[in-house]
């Protein structure tokens, strides 16, 4: 049990972070740059994957996604190039994400629940394929991977078995994480170098899968994640995260009838983001609706998206890794932002074929940032994040 190893290491991952933020974005507002409003959720939103695609959502380049009728989205890795990823299409201003998961079993494999702002504000889940009785927790802000000291561990029986309804909660105050209802950690943005360190700008939310445990990956990340993934007859491969459902409530700090949401200035403080009215519907909605990406028939009980792409396969560029004493070179991944928007309810009485809409989607990968740190020296020693991304 990886949990094990995790144990006999205590001593070195006191006061590391497993995940690894995203240390670039398509346009961050803090540079300087002027960049489009982010459309809003504005209200309560439920995505319900057991009933196909989400307009809500957009796949990354090279993404294929199967719907099971009883599971919902499955993001298969069958080989080690495969990270099946997809990003919102709107975003949260404070409020509750609420998320039903199966995790990808396997060595290597991790699947991750992410919240990231444009600004590199990052809030996450990850979970290690080896590892059936942890998951993994942590925070960023403003992309900062100066320091490894946010990540956390909490206990979770079985989650690449079971299914297990994982939340956060986030507020200007604090940050909640809950499994099945009972709350497993808290941060308070006092504890944040009192708000300084915190998370506070409009999020996306980012789900994924990706190999950790591939023959490419950096030394250090492997060990991380348990070992190489194995591939193969008698493997245990194709490995598959499934989510069931997600539920979104935007409270938009706090402003009724959010449409979008604006930086003003360059602080990336929550006080600098204005709440903009109008425009689109916002409130309370449940999701009947399938996203515009090509949707296939079965025979069986699961139908098949796969996003538009310009090349033939996607290599996971998201690692998380073992925090380290020496420093952990970072590269990003650089993620193109979709400008498909939810459209109004419609009924959905099974797998459908739906017009074809590009997606152009940029993931980090926490995450889905690729760590080339390498956590066993020559002298043996180990590096002292995701993303959460």
């Amino acid at each position: 049990m990886f949990s094990k190893l995790i144990s006999t290491s205590a001593v070195i991952l006191l006061s590391a972070s497993m995940a690894t933020a995203q240390t670039s974005s398509l346009c961050n507002p803090v540079k300087g740059q002027t960049c489009p409003a982010d459309p809003a959720f504005g209200g309560q939103v439920t995505i319900d994957f057991t009933k196909g695609a989400s307009e809500y959502f957009t796949l990354a380049d090279g993404t294929t996604l199967n719907y099971d009728a009883s599971k919902g989205a499955a993001f298969s890795i069958a080989a080690e190039t495969n990270a099946p990823t997809i990003t919102s299409t709107k975003y949260l201003f404070f409020g509750t994400v609420e998320a039903v998961i199966q995790v990808a079993p396997g060595t290597g494999v991790v699947t991750s629940f992410v919240l990231q702002s444009d600004d590199l504000d990052e809030i996450d889940w990850e979970w290690l394929g080896g590892d059936t009785a942890q998951v993994q927790t942590n925070y960023f802000s403003k992309g900062d991977t100066s320091t490894y000291d946010r990540g956390g561990f909490s206990p979770v029986s079985n989650p690449q078995t079971e299914f297990h309804t994982y939340t956060l909660d986030w507020s200007p105050d604090a940050v909640v994480w809950s499994i099945d209802g009972t709350v497993v950690r808290t941060l308070t943005s006092a504890e944040a170098k009192n708000g300084a360190t915190f998370p506070q700008t409009p999020m996306q939310i980012k789900l994924g899968t990706w190999d950790a445990g591939a023959s490419t990956q950096p030394e250090g990340t492997v060990e991380w994640a348990g070992g190489h993934t194995p591939f193969g007859s008698g493997s245990g491969a194709p490995y598959v995260a499934y989510y069931k459902s997600i539920t979104v409530t935007d409270r938009s700090n706090g402003v009724s009838g959010a449409s979008s949401y604006s930086y003003t200035g360059t602080s990336g403080t929550y006080e600098s983001i204005k709440v903009n009215t109008g425009g689109e519907t916002s409130g309370n909605s449940t999701e009947t609706t399938t996203s515009k990406t090509s949707t296939k028939t079965s025979s069986k009980t699961s139908t098949s998206t796969k996003a538009s792409t310009t090349s033939t396969s996607t290599k996971a560029e998201t690692t998380s890794t073992k925090e380290t004493t020496t420093k952990a070179q970072t590269t990003a991944t650089t993620l193109v932002q979709s400008s498909a928007s939810a459209s109004g309810n419609k009924t959905i009485s099974g797998p459908t074929q739906t017009k074809t809409t590009t997606s152009a989607s940029t993931v980090a990968t926490n995450g889905v940032a690729k760590v080339a740190a390498n956590v066993f020296g020559a002298a043996g020693a180990m590096l002292a994040a995701y993303a959460l991304l």
